[in-house]
């Protein structure tokens, strides 16, 4: 288990040792009764009602004993009344036989024979028995399945509402130390295992242990001896269902913890999924993917194996049974008289009855095993007390807020990784209504404190102070709520502009909205898109650029109105004439504000009141911009790097702000878009939509989606996925041939020794016995083999094909181009869900489901022949019955599958807002809002919850007409058997013999139709797997050319473009430029005007809608996709990380070969990383957390530097490569791109000039088309676009 974690490199060091306590705790499972923690008054009564029918019903078949064992008597005294009377010279007189000379017939053993017996009017009498015990039969037991659903349905009701709600009032360290993806797999599949093991299963449960017990009663009724022998050797059974069930939970929880890794892994990718195809690192993936899938399925075959052992070893147990108790039975019978034919079948009945529904019990045991291995993660959470709460009432509201902000001595490191300090012994005071400029390299702390400001962690000593409260003591949504932010990546919702600004202060009118919105300079964009307000932004504002995200952002913090605004980098990603208009008016509402602004661009804090320089962790110096020059530290050396290089154009000031930190991002798709701060867990993007009243389109595509659902895959198809195990299937299915001729072979065994009672011949009798006892012990043997072949084989096929259609689905996936993912429908959460369920689900039609078909199918027919060989006529009145009870199962499964889809999409509905939530976590933490989105999550479960009551009915009636059928057939086939036996003289031993048969081939039969729902849901399953894995990619990774002396020449001709989801806004509008190879290209321009997009047509992300993108003169879309790819680096503005090494994130460039760690450490020198790396604790196998969440952003660029070096590309892209660094960094990056880009053809996205002065060709775009082009100097000297931009420093983005 350590290996296969270790090599597993998702997880972190500190997070490894975790796992390994967690899989030790995961085996300690809760204790059965606190499932129901969350059952209220009512849904007890209604269990107790439940229980209390199950109980009746289980009751019902050793009633039904009593009546038989008085007909076995009555049959037995007339086969011997008959045999005796075949004599000429017996004749029948006052119901006794005397020989025709008058004396009493007496039998071998000195017994007198009664004879006259009207076996006609007994079997009537038998039948009315029947008939009301089936009829109350009907009644119990549709309310056993209705109260117990019922109530199950309400408890996971609220269950799943606590679970969400009480982890959205965990603080924020524990997310980091959680994976989001593994959240969300326990949220639908661990809830739903929970939900099995309190529902329906409980009634059926309690009904075999009534049965047990009734059975062990109705035997010591008839014979106590021969129940005591027969209880003696029970124990055995017991302790196998107890070690089974404890193997089992033990197991599964391996299994789970397994498949979590695999989901997380899923999740990662899938959210990353633009790095991922830009690095071609898709076969990578799946081989990481399937590494985790690997582990589950040995845990799955041994779960199988471990089962199989134990039912053989059951079945054996109870087969040895029989041999015993017919031997010594035969005797009680015979030699001492104590028991009639009659009791002695009562006696075994009753104790097999209550043998085999123990046995029958078990598997419901294993449900509640699974149930508890579930619970134990589940309620951990529930019970755990979060170290910040966000829901608590406690703390105290100041009256008045000044917003003076202190901090004392304070020291702080991430919860997830102890060793590393990020604030040393930090002091500093923020004056009440100042503008506070916290200034200084990368990853020396400023935005922890601003976290801590916000009281997403507590420092670890020391103190916050609020006006000289220890923020603490505060109530922390009231904290919050004085609180705006605006972040440098800033998250928003999948909803609409207007519901993204109202976040930030609920019940805000429309008039506010569009003020803010005023305020923060994005109105007039707004007001250009077709909806307005009513926009949809996309997942995680996916549909916008950088810029218009960022105003967003901004208009959602002013419009709370805030006492302490932070800012942190918030203008970074406008360009320079929109972040002049919000950088007003933030100034504006600054006033009067405690402010803190973080930022590289030496511009923006040029008012600030107070500078505090960081280094280290500590504030190294405060005071005035002058005052901090004169000082000659840390601020001096940042201002005079910025200003560095500045002085060959008389335009000092202004060109500092050019090559300030402006970032833009047309997030709409760039690689970037699936990205993420340090400050915020989960990928934005990762949000799966909240589907709104509004989203027409999206409701549209669901609907086609579910109607297409429905039809269900053909089962061939699904075995010849199966197709590599047929060794397996063929022994698997011989076992399960074998054991299902186990019961007709049973059926004949126990008709031959009734029919040995009517022998008179004394030793004869006991000669038959002995024989047949024998037969049992042989059958048992038998059984024990066949049970575990078929466990073991049908296991290993079963889990084999899980794993091979989870991967092969995943690699479906990873094929699809990128637009597919777009579409909401196909957001990371619901693909990630669709992978765990779908792939385990089409286990029911195969699998262990093959052993049951063919288990059932051989016992029909090995019944049927024996049924028809010994009497036709018997066996058709009962034939009558059987297509009711299969009615009944078909019926059933019909109406579930009906249900499974309804479920599934109202599920994935709940499942939607609560990976969003999760992801945004920081945002909703920051806004406060953490209330609104509990809510939502809860109206979500409410219709789920209502189809669940529905179905409790359909399932109730079902099962109860099933039930009750059984008891009308024994009515009419005893009574139609008596006629035969007095008018057609049929040995009543045939009676038993074809009666049982047909029985127990309707059992057979029952058991087949109880895995229709599962063979219907797997179908349905199958149907989505296989229409995923037939889908063709529009751009497909295998055709196309590739060539040898690739040059790296890229022309676009006529370029139109609209984003597939959103085909009115136009992006591109006849782009045409070209660079030659070796060339630098720079395109500059607004924020939303098409650079980013041209980057992703060139990455084929998406092809043209019109013209054409050539490469080396050849059309992109006949290039061959990974060969393409394979050519180009990219740098993006906001990288992509996965949840592994340093090393291992740089090695990710060239996914082709293997890098040598050389290769990477020459790649991270010319990055400037390598001296950094060094100075970490683990060195280049240090983890970077998810989404790199453990580097700072600098970092987190510089890795993504390296990782392209690694590459040696020969086409270059940077999208704002070195936006998120502090100037001391970027300078040394940016010469590192220089050095990059030689021999390279290079494709550069800026907002700062002095990035773009020396490239080849300055391209100007404007509403996607260039409108100029040419040299830094040519387009000067021309006086057009770019000189003005120059000139004045109005947007050069």
């Amino acid at each position: 288990m350590k290996k296969s974690i270790r090599r597993n490199t998702t997880t972190d060091k500190s997070v490894t040792e975790n796992e390994e306590k967690k899989t030790k705790e995961e085996t300690l499972s809760v204790g059965y009764f606190q499932l129901f923690r969350f059952a209220t008054c009512k849904d007890t009564l209604m269990m107790l009602a439940g229980s209390l029918c199950a109980v009746i019903h289980g009751a019902a078949t050793p009633l039904m004993l009593l009546v038989y064992s008085r007909m076995t008597n009555t049959f037995v005294a007339y086969e011997i009344e008959v045999q005796t009377l075949k004599d000429e010279n017996t004749t029948c007189s006052n119901n006794t036989i005397y020989w025709k000379n008058g004396s009493v017939y007496e039998t071998a053993g000195n017994d007198s024979v009664y004879c006259g017996v009207d076996i006609e009017a007994q079997m009537t009498m038998f039948a009315y028995y029947y008939v009301g015990i089936g009829i109350g039969v009907l009644f119990v037991s549709y309310f056993q399945i209705v109260l117990w659903m019922s109530a199950a349905a309400r408890q996971t009701y609220q269950m799943r509402k606590t679970y969400f709600k009480k982890i959205m009032q965990m603080e924020i360290g524990w997310f980091d130390c959680n994976s989001v993806g593994e959240l969300n797999t326990r949220m639908s599949d661990d809830i739903n295992k929970i939900s099995n093991a309190i529902a329906e299963q409980v009634s059926i449960f309690i009904e075999r242990m009534s049965t047990f017990v009734f059975g062990f009663l109705v035997g010591f009724i008839g014979g106590w001896k021969l129940t005591l022998v027969v209880i003696a050797v029970s124990p055995l059974i017991g302790i196998a269902a107890g070690l089974m069930a404890m193997a089992v939970a033990r197991l599964t929880g391996r299994e789970l913890a397994s498949y979590a890794k695999a989901g997380a892994v899923a999740d990662e990718v899938l959210l990353s999924m633009r790095t991922v195809a830009a690095f071609g690192g898709e076969a990578k993936e799946a081989e990481r993917y399937d590494r985790n899938l690997e582990e589950a399925q040995i845990w799955g075959v041994k779960k199988g194996t471990i089962l199989g052992v134990f039912q053989g070893y059951l079945w054996c147990i109870i087969f040895l049974c029989f041999a015993l108790a017919f031997w010594y039975g035969s005797k009680l019978v015979i030699d001492t008289k104590e028991l009639s034919p009659g009791t002695l079948i009562q006696v075994f009945f009753g104790i097999l009855m209550a043998a085999i529904n123990l046995g029958e019990a078990s598997p419901c045991l294993e449900i509640f095993a699974f149930g508890r291995a579930a619970a134990k993660n589940i309620f951990d959470t529930i019970d755990r007390d979060s170290e910040i709460d966000c829901f608590s009432e406690d703390g105290h509201k100041l009256n008045r807020v000044k917003g003076d902000i202190e901090f004392h001595n304070v020291t702080f490191y991430y919860p997830s990784r102890p060793e590393v300090k990020i604030l040393n012994d930090l002091s500093m005071q923020v004056k009440a209504g100042e503008t506070t400029a916290f200034v200084g390299p990368s990853g020396s702390g400023k935005s922890t404190t601003i976290q801590l400001i916000q009281r997403f962690y507590d420092p670890k000593e020391g103190m916050v102070t609020l006006d000289g409260h220890d923020i603490r003591t505060l109530n922390l949504q009231w904290l919050r709520s004085l609180i705006g932010i605006v972040e440098q990546e800033p998250a928003l919702f999948a909803t609409t502009i207007a519901d993204n600004i109202q976040f930030g202060r609920p019940g805000v009118t429309m008039e506010d909205i569009v003020q803010a919105a005023k305020e923060a300079n994005a109105y007039n964009f707004i007001m250009e898109l077709p909806q307005k307000f009513d926009t949809l932004v996309g997942e995680g504002g996916g549909q916008l650029s950088g810029g218009q995200k960022q105003r967003i952002a901004i208009a959602r913090a002013l419009i709370r109105n805030p006492r302490i605004l932070l800012l942190d980098m918030a203008t970074s990603a406008l360009d320079n004439e929109s972040e002049a208009v919000v950088q007003k008016a933030l100034d504006k509402v600054c006033t009067g504000r405690t402010t803190i602004s973080i930022a590289h661009r030496l511009s923006t804090i040029k008012n600030a009141d107070v500078i505090i320089g960081f280094e280290h962790g500590q504030a190294v110096e405060k005071g005035t911009q002058r005052e901090l020059i004169e000082r000659q530290g840390v601020y001096f050396t940042l201002v005079t790097l910025q200003n560095q290089g500045t002085s060959n154009t008389n335009k000092d000031a202004l060109e500092e702000d050019f090559k300030a930190r402006s970032r833009t991002s047309s997030g709409r798709g760039s690689v970037r878009l699936r990205s993420q701060s340090k400050l915020s867990t989960g990928t934005l993007s990762d949000s799966i939509p909240m589907i709104s009243d509004k989203l027409f389109s999206t409701e549209k595509t669901c609907e086609d989606d579910a109607k297409e659902i429905v039809e269900p895959a053909p089962v061939s198809r699904i075995l010849k996925y199966n197709r590599p195990e047929w060794p397996y299937m063929l022994l698997g299915s011989l076992g399960a041939a074998f054991n299902g001729c186990i019961n007709p072979v049973y059926a004949v065994l126990f008709s031959q020794i009734l029919g040995t009672f009517s022998i008179s011949d004394l030793n004869e009798q006991r000669k038959q016995i002995n024989g047949i006892c024998i037969l049992f012990c042989i059958v048992a043997v038998i059984s024990f083999f066949a049970q575990f072949l078929q466990g073991y084989a049908f296991a290993k096929s079963g889990e084999r094909l899980t794993r091979r259609l989870r991967k092969k689905g995943f690699q479906a996936m990873l094929r699809q181009e990128i637009g597919w993912f777009d579409d909401p429908i196909n957001s990371p959460g619901a693909l990630t869900t669709r992978l765990a369920t779908d792939a385990s689900m089409v286990q029911g039609a195969t699998g262990t489901q093959i052993g049951m078909i063919v288990n059932s199918l051989t016992s029909i027919g090995a019944s049927f022949i024996i049924a028809f060989y010994f009497s036709w006529k018997l066996t058709f009145v009962i034939l009558c019955f059987l297509p009711l009870i299969g009615l009944c199962g078909v019926f059933q499964a019909k109406m579930l599958t009906g249900f499974a889809n309804d479920d599934k999409k109202a599920m994935e509905a709940a499942g939607r807002v609560s990976s969003e939530s999760l992801f945004n976590i920081r945002t909703i933490a920051g806004l406060a809002k953490e209330g609104s989105f509990v809510e939502s999550y809860q109206q979500k479960l409410v219709l789920p919850y209502k189809s669940e009551r529905k179905r409790a009915n359909i399932y109730g009636l079902c099962f109860s007409f099933s039930q009750c059928v059984l008891f009308m057939a024994y009515a009419a086939s005893f009574r139609y058997g008596g006629h035969l036996v007095s008018s057609e003289g049929l040995q009543y031993m045939m009676v038993f013999r074809v009666i049982t048969a047909v029985v127990t081939s309707g059992r057979a039969l029952g058991r087949a139709s109880s895995f229709t729902p599962d063979y219907a849901k797997a179908k349905i399953a199958a149907a989505r797997l296989f229409r995923l894995l037939d889908r063709v990619p529009k751009i497909s990774h295998t055709d196309g050319e590739k060539w040898d002396d690739f040059r790296g020449e890229i022309e676009f001709l006529n370029c139109n473009f609209t984003y597939p989801t959103r085909p009115d806004a136009q992006v591109l509008n006849g782009l045409v430029v070209s660079v030659k190879p070796g060339q630098t290209l720079a395109f500059v321009g607004n924020s939303g005007c098409g650079k980013s997009t041209s980057v992703q047509l060139l990455e084929r992300f998406y092809d043209p809608t019109e013209g054409k993108v050539l490469i080396d003169g050849r059309p992109s879309h006949k290039v061959n996709v990974p060969f393409l790819r394979s050519q180009i680096g990219i740098v993006s503005q906001e990288p992509v990380l996965f949840d592994c090494s340093v090393a291992e994130n740089i090695q990710y460039g060239d996914n082709s070969c293997s890098v040598s760690m050389d290769a990477v450490v020459e790649a991270a020198k010319k990055a400037h990383l390598h001296d950094y790396v060094m100075t970490l604790p683990d060195k280049y196998e240090t983890q970077v957390g998810a989404q790199g969440s453990q580097m700072s952003r600098g970092q987190k660029q510089r890795i993504a530097i390296a990782r392209a070096i690694v590459r040696n590309p020969k086409i270059l892209l940077l999208d704002e490569a070195t936006s998120a660094l502090d100037t001391e960094s970027e300078q040394i990056v940016q010469s590192a791109l220089d050095e990059a880009r030689k021999g390279r053809t290079c494709i550069t996205i800026a907002h700062r000039l002095s990035t773009i002065r020396n490239a080849d060709i300055i391209a100007v775009m404007s509403n996607g088309a260039v409108i100029e082009q040419g040299t830094h100097g040519n387009l000067m000297a021309k006086r057009g676009a770019y000189y003005e931009l120059v000139k004045t420093g109005a947007p050069i983005s």
